[in-house]
């Protein structure tokens, strides 16, 4: 289980970003791709195959998990996360500051 999960509101905690808050778009391994955060430009060749043109493409480019922690927003804070097994056998995630449950 991790962390961090495609579609959580993460606050970015080092780097040249730091300080943005944003959504998790896509975790890959240890990897996570925020929305509109870490953008780089990418030159690419146009691919007549995919109809795609060449040119400069603006992108996200990925950030390690690391340096992102989610963000609780009754807080208005970026908390750590931990976890916790239900008495029905599921496994949460928790903050560890107050003890809520992140997931629904």
């Amino acid at each position: 289980m991790n962390r961090i999960r495609k579609g959580d509101q993460v606050l970015v905690i080092a780097g040249k970003n730091k300080g943005q808050k944003g959504t998790v778009s896509r975790v890959a391994g240890e990897s996570v791709y925020v929305e509109n955060i870490n953008m780089v430009k990418r030159h690419t060749k146009p691919n007549p195959q995919a109809s795609q043109p060449g040119g400069i493409v603006e992108r996200e480019a990925a950030i390690h998990i690391s340096n992102v922690m989610l963000f609780n927003t009754a807080s208005g804070k970026g908390e750590r996360v931990g976890y916790k097994t239900l008495e029905n056998g599921r496994k949460v995630r928790v903050y560890r500051s107050t003890g809520e449950v992140v997931d629904a």
